[in-house]
Order: C-alpha cells, then structure tokens, then sequence
C-alpha cells in the first residue's frame, strides 16, 4: 500500500491541548475506522507550527509520542525540562511523562510525529 503526499488527510486543531494557534496535522497513516495500520501504531503525521504556534503540555497513558524535527525549530517541554530542537532531532515522551511543543523562530516548525501503543 502506498499513499502520495496529496492524498494525506489534513486535520486542523485550534488550541490544541490548551496551546497557541492552529496546530496543522498531516496524517499520512492513522489508525482509524478504515483500517489503515494493523500494528499498535496508532498515528505517522507531519505536522506543522507556525511561529507564535504551540501544543500544550500534556502527558501519554499506555502509549509514547515521538517528534522527528523536519524542518524549522522547536522549543520542547520535555519531561521537566525546556530543549530546543532543530532538523534532525528527535524526542521521545514515554507514558506518564509530560510534553509540550512550540515553535521557535520566524519560521514553521516541521516534524514528524508517531504514536506507538503498548
């Protein structure tokens, strides 16, 4: 199966998780109702912050979220901790661990985000 970058499903959240802006999603493969995935991989999305932009803090029960920064910048609130990310790295938040997202600088934030379910 195979999908090209035109056909993947956009999502817009406002405020998402009580943060700043409209955070743009990009799913390329989501479990849902369609069948997508079969493994306990629950979401592979781009997604996109524009500067001022944000995710709130939040945490993951019985799952991990994982951020591939693409392109742009990213100031993270990683587990009690405040990181900036650029293209290339990476940040894993583990279940009961706390994060957040925002974009750093003048330009969007890209990055790839996968959810993995225990």
């Amino acid at each position: 199966m195979h999908r090209k970058e035109k056909d993947y499903t956009l999502e817009l959240r406002p405020e998402m998780k009580g943060g700043k802006g409209t955070v743009k999603f990009e799913h390329i493969w989501k479990k849902n109702s369609n069948e997508e995935m079969f493994s306990s991989c629950r979401m592979f999305s781009r997604i996109t912050l524009a500067p001022g932009c944000s995710v709130g803090r939040h945490s993951h029960k019985g799952e991990e979220e994982i951020f591939y920064i693409l392109s742009g910048q990213a100031k993270a609130w990683d587990n009690g901790e405040w990181v900036i990310l650029s293209p290339g790295d990476s940040t894993i938040c583990r279940s009961g661990e706390e994060h957040s997202m925002e974009c750093y600088g003048d330009t969007p934030c890209v990055y790839l985000a996968v959810i993995p379910v225990y």
